[in-house]
């Protein structure tokens, strides 16, 4: 009896002691990540110094040679594996095969950039900015990363976030680990994507060949913003995207808007009413059945409507005065496939202006695809509403002959594009990462069911069958695919450190 109290005593005051014992190996980690900073941010300016755009074969190469040795000194194999175009890189370590494995998604490329746009020499120099009291970015010199480091200064360079930002903070992630004598809890397989900005189509023409060496059981793609608080933060999924584009006919020919002005009817006031058929002057679409497929429970309503979104900032931050009424808030609405006219084109596309009434228009729509919707049925659900309105549909420009007997012709091409993939949130894999991040970081992460864009590989996440969780670290303010991208240096430390609690977190 008196060595069984003993054990209990022993196991009490173990217990008391575990918050302190965890609290010093978060500190350590923060101490382990604020040591090797500097060195960290002057690997990054390299690695952003080698120019991505995937069209410059050459420059991919040198990209691939930069990662390689990098993960091949931390103990993974790393291959190149042959596709369409350009090879996709695989490196993989093996802990226990016994064991869970996680999948990683990078991608190497970027956009491509046009220097005389930029607030710098050139995008592929990377400089070291810091904010001014008028809001300006001032460049400084690099020797400042031997002093105490602000957490607010930014890397400017195209890809130093998108999507070369991630892949500094898991190199580094896993060599702290690696310093700490702390082993990886699982499997890790990481795929570097060549060709992402580019439409991924290396990638994608790898599935079936290498299907079973991207094998896994969970799946993180590091790649997007945070949320705007900068704020750990887990995407379940993001939306799909479909087309299509309408086009309208006059006359045969451009007619003089003299000659035939009140005769010859003017196809875009005909595409402006048929466009203005399929929205409400709310926003909303009036297409017959667009939304059927849509039932949020008040639960997920909740979970939304949790967010720490500030709906003013939001519309103060776009200059709106007020959204359309398509759910109830920003994320409420990115629930819904939305319809949005991205381009009308005419006849005269030249300088100047010419008294003319155009024989044709055309307008360009695309469709952002929820989790519930297909794309090929969204798309048919637009042609319907055309016929609905007393259009000759065709996939094709009409005849002569159909121009005289029909008033009311289009020309209309869809294309069912991606469908949009969703992990839901309370599936096992989500509820370990919304744990071990909280654990990390003393509060749960902002947790967005789905995000507004389109990932190009939302192919392979269906084909591969893998769940899939976007885990985005870098500033929402990074000016991603435009001039002037950049990467906060606090975003980098919290990424590290996101990645090392990601790495040794249970599985199993």
């Amino acid at each position: 009896m008196h060595s069984f109290l003993k054990t209990i005593s022993v196991l009490f005051v173990l217990t008391l002691l575990l918050p302190s014992t965890y609290s010093i190996a978060q500190n350590n980690w923060d101490e382990s990540i604020a040591n090797a900073l500097p060195s960290v941010l002057k690997k990054h300016r390299k690695f952003v110094s080698i120019p991505n755009v995937s069209s410059v074969e050459a420059d991919m190469y040198k990209n691939i040679d930069y990662i390689y040795p990098e993960f091949e000194q931390r103990g993974f194999k790393v291959r190149t594996l042959p596709s369409s175009t350009l090879p996709v890189v695989l490196a993989e370590k093996v802990i226990d095969t016994s064991k869970k494995t996680l999948l990683f998604y990078f991608h190497l490329d970027g956009q491509p950039a046009d220097a005389k746009n930029w607030d710098q020499e050139d995008p592929f120099i990377p400089v070291l900015k810091s904010q001014t009291e008028s809001g300006d970015w001032e460049e400084i010199d690099w020797n400042n990363l031997d002093q105490e480091i602000d957490s607010e200064w930014r890397i400017f360079g195209r890809a130093a976030a998108d999507d070369k930002g991630p892949i500094t903070m898991m190199l580094t992630a896993l060599e702290l680990l690696e310093r700490a004598n702390l082993v990886l809890a699982y499997n890790v397989k990481i795929i570097f994507d060549l060709q992402e900005e580019a439409g991924s189509d290396g990638f994608l023409s790898t599935l079936d060949k290498y299907k079973g060496d991207y094998a896994a059981d969970y799946m993180i793609i590091m790649d997007g913003p945070a949320h705007n608080t900068n704020k750990p933060t887990l995407t379940f999924g993001c939306r799909g995207i479909a087309s299509c584009s309408i086009t309208v006919y006059g006359a045969k020919l451009p007619q003089h808007s003299g000659h035939y002005g009140n005769y010859a009817p003017n196809p875009i006031f005909e595409l402006s009413h048929l466009l203005a058929s399929m929205k409400n002057e709310e926003g909303t679409v009036i297409i017959d059945g667009y939304y059927d497929e849509i039932n949020l429970t008040e639960a997920v309503k909740e979970q939304l409507a949790s967010l720490p979104d500030k709906e003013e900032d939001i519309q103060k931050g776009i200059l709106i005065s007020q959204p359309d009424k398509v759910g109830n808030g920003y994320q409420e609405s990115l629930q819904y496939p939305s319809l949005n006219v991205r381009h009308i084109e005419t006849t005269w596309k030249g300088p100047g202006l010419k008294t003319i009434i155009p024989e044709v228009v055309t307008a360009h729509l695309d469709v952002r695809l929820v989790a519930e919707t297909d794309g090929a049925k969204q798309i048919a659900k637009i042609k319907k509403h055309l016929q609905k309105e007393g259009y000759l549909v065709l996939d094709r420009a009409p005849s002569d002959e159909e121009r005289l007997a029909n008033r009311k012709i289009v020309k209309f091409v869809g294309n069912a594009g991606v469908n949009a993939f969703r992990t839901e949130m309370d599936a096992p894999f989500g509820q370990k990462l919304i744990k071990v991040i909280e654990e990390n970081f003393g509060e749960k992460p902002v947790s967005i069911r789905t995000m507004g864009g389109t990932v190009p590989i939302i192919p392979a996440i269906n084909t591969l069958g893998i769940p899939a969780i976007i885990v985005p670290m870098v500033n929402m303010d990074n000016n991603q695919h435009s001039p002037n991208e950049n990467i906060r240096i606090g975003n980098i430390s919290q990424g590290i450190k996101m990645c090392m609690a990601i790495l040794t977190m249970d599985l199993d």
